[in-house]
């Protein structure tokens, strides 16, 4: 059992920075890709930036310039800094955990943080 759990969101200024984290807890077997999603309301849920076991990265392109994901293999985290936060960036963001399992795999979602970013 595979369980994901987020923190770091807050209210924040325009311009100003959060850094979301997210452990995952459980059985962690590779491939795998961590990563972060949002949803503002009324919109679709969406990819912010996702990270692969292999070092491989991707980011929405509203995001590349400012946001930058990490891994801690060790601690099976992943994080999300934030800079320059505009107020399009309100949502909700949810971790996200992908793993490899037989020939298929396994995604999971964390509870979510709220980020708010005021003018």
């Amino acid at each position: 059992q595979v369980q994901l759990v987020e923190s770091g969101g807050g209210l924040v200024q325009a311009g100003g920075s959060l850094r979301l984290s997210c452990a995952v807890s459980g059985s962690i077997f590779s491939p795998n890709t961590m990563g972060w999603y949002r949803q503002a309301p009324g919109k679709q849920r969406e990819l912010v930036a996702t990270y692969t076991d292999g070092g491989i990265t991707n980011y929405a392109d509203s995001v590349k310039v400012r946001f930058t994901i990490s891994r801690d293999s060790a601690k099976n985290s992943v994080y999300l800094v934030m800079n320059s936060l505009k107020p399009e960036d309100t949502a909700v963001y949810y971790c996200y955990y992908w793993q490899k399992r037989s020939f298929f795999g396994n995604t999971y979602w964390g509870q979510g943080t709220q980020v708010t970013v005021s003018s």
